[in-house]
């Protein structure tokens, strides 16, 4: 690991809390809609809906408050009263104010590697959005660059690895998908961290284990203190 210069994070669930409450605004969709179809169903349409507007909307509040309405309105049989329209949009509105909840360890581990290593951000999602939690977080002083991926794919991680004027080799990622933020990396050469946070969105899920010797898993964010020199 001596070879490291760059040490990247993913933004939502692995500094602080987001896949939370997205949950909740999904559940209030489905409380919403449940008299047109069950909960599982409608989790279902949404569920459907948004990776199928992907890559028209990408990642973030926007699109997935667009994909509800659009998902709302196939589950009425395009008779959805206007009110609800205006409840769905207000779920987005209630997203983009949430507070931001730093997950353990995070600010502790930000201050022991800053000034020691080129400290950047690698998240996917709305470019506003971000940008606005990040800035509420406190956490932007530490990093030298601020990257909002509309992907997370490995040609999008060598875009931002030439961008950094580094190595594949000397890049070392931590983020709670195995799917967006380990394997991409690993593939490239590089190191990668896996944080688990209590839930994982169903699109970045894997079905099958990751060994490779470059990658580490841990329960907090702190583990990385002990991987880098």
């Amino acid at each position: 690991m001596n070879q490291i210069k760059v040490i990247a994070f993913d933004a939502d669930d692995t500094l602080f809390v987001n896949e939370t409450y997205f949950g909740e605004a999904e559940e209030k969709f489905c409380i919403l809609l449940s008299d047109y179809l069950s909960r599982q169903s409608i989790a279902q349409e949404l569920y459907s809906t948004q990776i199928a507007n992907l890559p028209t909307y990408g990642y973030g509040i926007k699109g997935y408050i667009l994909s509800m309405i659009e998902a709302a309105m196939k589950i009425s049989n395009y008779n959805l009263p206007a009110p609800f329209i205006k409840e769905i949009i207000e779920y987005g509105k209630e997203l983009a104010h949430k507070p931001i909840v730093l997950l353990e360890g995070v600010e502790e581990t930000l201050q022991a590697l800053h000034g020691k290593y080129k400290l950047v951000v690698a998240t996917k999602g709305d470019l506003l959005d971000q940008r606005r939690k990040l800035h509420k977080s406190g956490l932007g002083n530490y990093f030298h660059h601020i990257e909002v991926m509309s992907d997370k794919k490995e040609q999008d991680y060598l875009d931002l690895i030439n961008r950094l004027e580094t190595r594949a080799d000397q890049f070392f990622m931590i983020g709670n998908s195995l799917k967006s933020d380990i394997l991409p990396v690993l593939k490239l050469g590089g190191s990668a961290l896996h944080i688990p946070f209590l839930t994982t969105w169903e699109h970045e899920k894997i079905d099958h284990e990751i060994t490779h010797p470059n990658f580490y898993t841990a329960i907090n964010i702190k583990a990385v203190l002990e991987i880098v020199p």
